[in-house]
């Protein structure tokens, strides 16, 4: 996702390469088209010697010209910047073999073009989508395999429906990075807000889906479940974690990977820390509430010694999917990113 530069500046100076002119505190400096090639010409090879047999062929593209009209061109270009031959800032002659540009050069990146910018969220969005999806997936098979007490179906259904719900997550917060890049044209740390906007919102979305969509259904009140405070934490470290990754200056992947890693035990901690719950915590909420299920969470606490699904349970499983989570959505950027 790198883009091309437009325009350079030097001194009080703004070579727009685009748009092919030359301005001086934001008004334009008239020059001539072969003017405006030799002054470009120098400025991409600042610091360095351009030949004289360089002008001729990349400026004046072969045709035959005198010594005298590059000079010329050169008298022209000094005039236009306000130099002295005598005593240069911009241009320096080498006597007998060329010139050279003096001036410290600082290239400006040119915006994203809509379309552009469009298409990078999208695939932003799409991923995380695809990232989340695949994170749900894996925990519901998680889940099914320890906690389930019925055939494989169990797996299949938590892993189905535990996948949708990475799904929403995933998609929510995809689309507020997107919704972020394509207001800044870049992908710059208001990612970050981007993607705890998006959790936010499918904190809210899936607790009122959990919580009061299995009350209607059941009439039974199920107890807290995944909502705003989980999806705000999973999404902050999320968005830092796809910033980092989308950053032109990104660390090597396994350094991000353990980063990214790192950013998921965290938010998984200070979740727990702030009595949120994540998937296992809802799933033993659930079976609690409904008694009659597939559901034995007291075999995951059991690993801790514990006779339920107690604290240290409650603990492992919430760094545990929020590592998961979070390297998932990660990894889908820089798989992005690389292509």
């Amino acid at each position: 996702m790198e883009r091309q530069s437009d325009s350079v500046h030097f001194g009080d100076f703004e070579l727009d390469l685009a748009d092919r002119q030359l301005r001086c505190g934001g008004d334009p400096v008239e020059l001539g088209s072969r003017y405006f090639d030799a002054l470009a010409l120098l400025v991409a090879n600042a610091g360095a010697l351009v030949s004289k047999t360089r002008f001729m062929d990349e400026v004046w593209r072969g045709i035959p010209v005198t010594d005298e009209a590059l000079t010329q061109c050169i008298r022209t270009l000094r005039r236009a910047l306000g130099d002295d031959a005598g005593n240069p800032r911009y241009i320096q002659t080498v006597p007998k073999h060329g010139y050279r540009f003096l001036a410290e050069v600082a290239v400006e990146d040119a915006p994203e073009s809509a379309a552009r910018r469009s298409s990078i969220a999208g695939r932003v969005a799409g991923a995380c989508t695809v990232s989340g999806a695949l994170a749900g997936v894996l925990g519901g098979a998680f889940y099914g395999a320890l906690a389930g007490t019925g055939d494989g179906a169990t797996i299949v259904v938590l892993a189905a429906l535990v996948g949708a719900l990475g799904t929403l997550a995933g998609a929510a917060i995809g689309l507020g990075m997107a919704a972020a890049i394509a207001w800044r044209g870049r992908a710059d740390a208001a990612v970050i807000a981007g993607a705890i906007t998006g959790g936010i919102m499918a904190g809210a979305l899936g607790n009122t889906l959990g919580r009061d969509g299995i009350g209607l259904l059941t009439g039974e009140a199920l107890g807290r479940v995944t909502g705003i405070y989980e999806g705000l934490v999973l999404g902050a470290a999320a968005g830092l974690a796809g910033w980092l990754v989308l950053r032109d200056d990104a660390s090597p992947a396994a350094r991000l990977a353990s980063v990214a890693m790192v950013l998921g035990l965290v938010a998984g901690l200070l979740i727990d820390i702030g009595g949120g719950r994540l998937l296992g915590g809802s799933l033993y909420a659930l079976q609690q509430s409904l008694g009659d299920t597939q559901l034995r969470l007291e075999s995951i606490g059991a690993l801790f010694g514990e006779s339920t699904f107690g604290p240290t349970a409650h603990l492992a499983t919430a760094i545990s999917e929020g590592a998961v989570f979070v390297l998932a959505i990660a990894t889908g950027l820089f798989v992005l990113k690389r292509r």
